[in-house]
């Protein structure tokens, strides 16, 4: 007599076969790739504050959408911007 396994509701196998809440994005795509801007400007003020969120941070690639080459440069202009009072290290309010 073979022994079989009993599964209770909620287990494993029955999460795998619900499918639900997967939505397809579209993809984003680098503003400097697409724009064919060969050097990130540190002076650039407006360009690199789309970059920084409204505390300080950089926004990372997975959000902003930029490749890996454009944001390593990006990172580093915003880091000179803020060594040469350009740019605020953190804003105000958050003081």
């Amino acid at each position: 007599m073979a022994f079989q396994k009993r599964t209770r509701p909620g287990a494993r196998d029955d999460k795998k076969k619900k499918k639900g809440g997967l939505k397809l994005r579209k993809r984003k795509i680098c503003r400097f790739c697409e724009n064919h801007i060969k050097r990130v400007d540190y002076k650039d003020e407006r360009m690199l504050s789309r970059f920084t969120n409204e505390r300080g941070k950089i926004i990372p690639r997975r959000i902003s959408g930029n490749c890996a080459r454009h944001q390593r440069k990006l990172t580093t202009a915003i880091k000179r911007a803020r060594v040469l009072a350009i740019l605020a290290f953190e804003s105000e309010s958050f003081r």
